[in-house]
């Protein structure tokens, strides 16, 4: 079925900035050595005024060791 010509609404990523994220290494909020959500949480102003939009976060696993 082809798309709606009424249908104006732009697709979002065709003019997202996209930042990916590693949580663990990108900032720590409470000085234990690994970034947390905390710490991506209060730089959320600071990406967006480099233009970011996007957050894309990479995925997380707990380690069966740790």
């Amino acid at each position: 079925m082809a798309p709606s010509s009424k249908n104006t609404e732009p697709l979002w990523f065709k003019d997202a900035i996209i930042y990916e994220v590693s949580v663990r290494a990108f900032y720590d909020s409470n000085g234990d050595g690994v970034g947390d959500f905390q710490g991506l949480i209060q730089k959320l102003d600071y990406l967006e005024d480099l233009g970011i939009n996007t957050i894309w976060l990479l995925p997380f696993f707990l380690h069966p060791k740790r």
